[in-house]
């Protein structure tokens, strides 16, 4: 007996409903203890004049509104018990709504328009662009497919209404005024199709305050000041239509499998995210400017930041990669370091066969007079060993270094620097290489011109090279070094070399007598350096970056307010919230993402440009750079992006469609 009663069930219930609006301190009742019954199949008119609460049941049964009191129970579903997604799919599923204004997308031609519900349905892309066609083509709209709102009259427009309202099969049609808008010939043929409608099997509930109109109904129910009036069968007879296409409206189509239907509505997302964006190309560009030259900044200076550590990087290493130089005296600056004369050629010799060294060289030197001809200067000359022009890296500019026999036979073949070189030969156009000077009183023959090399003391001083030996006998008269420079390893960390080295010394010499200067240590103090001013600079790019989605999200709360009725739209046909926000979440990680790639072609660009004009900044771009750049610009995308789509998915969708 309980199966019969609620199959006998009407398939609208409205049992004391009620409406009411905050008015100044009060409120007013726009429906007052509404009692309706509606019984599938019916095709029923709601009267009433302007004010009297029409539109408002309407709304009501079409759960684009909630009432304030009262049971309203859809199929037996009460619709109190429903949250908005479970609304949105009784919209999507069983209502078609049909509004005074059309209500279409200005942006969509008549198929999308007339597609979109069977978009939230899950209906696969090529199944429901068919269906959108048959129905427009039912219609008298196949030759309008292709144009947009603004190239149709009102009465096509309403036809594209229609055929949206049917898209998904409603059980209940809507219509809302359908004829206000139209003029009387338009009019008559938008009656004619919800009789068809209606012979079909569809519920046609129709809103007017037309008398002539309201006639077309099978049943007319009169509403005034919120309250029903009337409710009586209409006697009048009325010509019977049956469609050629029983199926075409009333039949819903078959859904997706869940992704497919994700998907669709991805794709819908996105391609009216792109449509937004070009139909506000000025506001789009504006917008995407601050993530531009955000990641730019943050791709550049990051860029810059690497080009610069690896040039000092490499002005180093021409001082010496991996070596360690051990001095004489407790350190720097010990006025006993003259006097100490136990760092010797032995120490240099027994540290190259330590197996954390690949070579070491000793060194003296010596301020002395060079002359040349008429001209002389004050130079330092260096006595060095063979292998030290490879270790710390020193270039030729011409002729040759002298070989490992020099120290032997204390060599009078002499290495000079280009300072050297332009100070002697100035004012001759003599080849250095070859040519006999005096180095103090010693003549010595010039094999070779070194390049400058980069350092921190002045670029202007004059430096000669000859061999250790040849210094210590002829210059200084004394067997003591000044240093040994050790090269290490590649495979062994400098640090660990410099312990053993002093451990190695300190058992050979029983004290203290020596210091060990590590180059690595000024690389890394530099790179340091380098490292901290690149993140300093990034960080204010960063800064750049957070003010560039700050404006993502005001233009995204602009675009959702001048959407209003769009939003108002979608929700009707059946948008989720999750729909809505996921429309506007897209187009604000769209608008971060294009921007993320201009910034990173200005990136680029702004190094051409430097290396253009001859600039001595060298960019090195790094791949996990530009793509954590992206993940930025994505995630400022979805961060700023969410409050607007919030915004947007909370909107209650009969005050959407009532925004002007």
């Amino acid at each position: 007996m309980a199966e019969d009663a609620a199959a006998a069930e009407p398939l609208i219930v409205l049992r004391g409903v009620r409406r009411e609006y905050p008015a100044g301190e009060g409120t007013v009742a726009v429906l007052a203890d509404v009692d309706l019954d509606v019984e599938a199949g019916e095709f029923l008119a709601i009267m009433g004049a302007s004010g009297s609460g029409k539109s408002t049941l309407m709304n009501i049964l079409g759960c684009l509104d909630r009432p304030t009191a009262g049971d309203y129970r859809f199929a037996g579903r009460a619709t109190a018990d429903l949250d908005p997604d479970d609304l949105a799919e009784l919209r999507r599923e069983h209502f078609g709504f049909i509004f005074q204004r059309y209500h279409l997308l200005s942006e969509l031609t008549a198929l999308g328009n007339a597609e979109i519900p069977a978009i939230y349905a899950g209906l696969p892309s090529g199944a429901r662009r068919d269906r959108a066609r048959a129905l427009l083509e039912r219609l008298g709209m196949g030759d309008r497919l292709g144009h947009r709102p603004g190239q149709l009259s009102g009465g096509q427009q309403q036809r594209v209404s229609i055929a949206r309202a049917l898209m998904n099969g409603a059980d209940v049609v809507l219509a809302d005024e359908p004829t206000g808008a139209l003029d009387r010939r338009s009019g008559e043929e938008v009656l004619k199709i919800l009789d068809e409608l209606n012979a079909e099997g569809h519920t046609v509930i129709l809103v007017t305050h037309d008398h002539d109109v309201a006639r077309r109904a099978r049943r007319i129910v009169e509403i005034s000041d919120g309250r029903i009036v009337s409710d009586r069968p209409n006697e009048a007879p009325r010509e019977e239509t049956v469609s050629s296409d029983h199926a075409a409206g009333r039949t819903p189509p078959p859904a997706a499998s869940v992704w497919r239907a994700a998907i669709g509505r991805f794709e819908e997302s996105f391609r009216m995210a792109v449509l937004a964006m070009l139909s506000h190309r000025l506001r789009t560009f504006l917008t995407m400017l601050g993530i531009v030259i955000g990641i730019a900044s943050v791709v550049a200076m990051v860029a810059l930041g690497e080009g610069s550590r690896q040039k000092v990087l490499s002005n180093i290493s021409s001082l010496g990669t991996n070596t360690l130089e051990i001095f004489p005296g407790k350190d720097f600056g010990d006025m006993r370091s003259g006097k100490i004369k136990t760092l010797v050629l032995s120490d240099a010799e027994a540290l190259a066969r330590q197996s954390f060294a690949a070579g070491a060289t000793p060194t003296v030197s010596t301020t002395t007079t060079l002359r040349f001809g008429s001209i002389e200067a004050s130079a330092q000359v260096n006595g060095v060993g063979v292998d030290y022009f490879s270790v710390k890296g020193v270039k030729l500019a011409s002729g040759r270094f002298f070989d490992a026999g020099a120290a032997r036979t204390m060599s009078q073949e002499i290495v000079i620097d280009e300072n050297v070189a332009k100070t002697l030969f100035a004012d001759t156009t003599v080849d250095p290489v070859g040519q006999v000077i005096l180095v103090g009183k010693v003549p010595c023959t010039v094999i070779g011109v070194s390049r400058k090399q980069q350092g921190f003391g002045p670029s202007g001083n004059l430096t000669a090279f000859l061999a250790y030996t040849t210094v210590q006998v002829r210059f200084l008269g004394d067997t003591s070094l000044r240093s040994v420079l050790l090269r290490v390893a590649d495979d062994v960390d400098t640090s660990l070399a410099e312990e053993a080295t002093a451990a190695f010394l300190l058992r050979r010499h029983g004290t203290k007598d020596f210091f060990v200067l590590n180059t690595d240590d000024i690389r890394q103090t530099i790179t340091s350096t380098t490292q901290t001013l690149t993140l300093l600079i990034a960080a204010i790019a960063v800064i750049s970056l957070v003010v560039g989605g700050i404006g993502v999200m005001n233009i995204m709360l602009v675009s959702v307010s001048e959407r209003v009725k769009e939003i108002g739209v979608r929700m009707a046909v059946g948008a989720r919230r999750s729909d809505i926000m996921q429309q506007f979440l897209t187009e604000a990680v769209l608008v971060c993402l294009i921007g993320g790639v201009l910034g990173v072609g200005v990136a680029f660009a702004a190094g051409l440009a430097f290396a253009a004009f001859g600039s001595t900044f060298v960019f090195v771009y790094s791949a996990t750079t530009i793509l954590a750049a992206f993940a930025c610009s994505t995630l400022i995308g979805v961060v700023f992006g969410w409050l607007p789509a919030h915004g947007a998915a909370l909107l209650d969708p009969v005050a959407a469609l009532a925004r002007d």
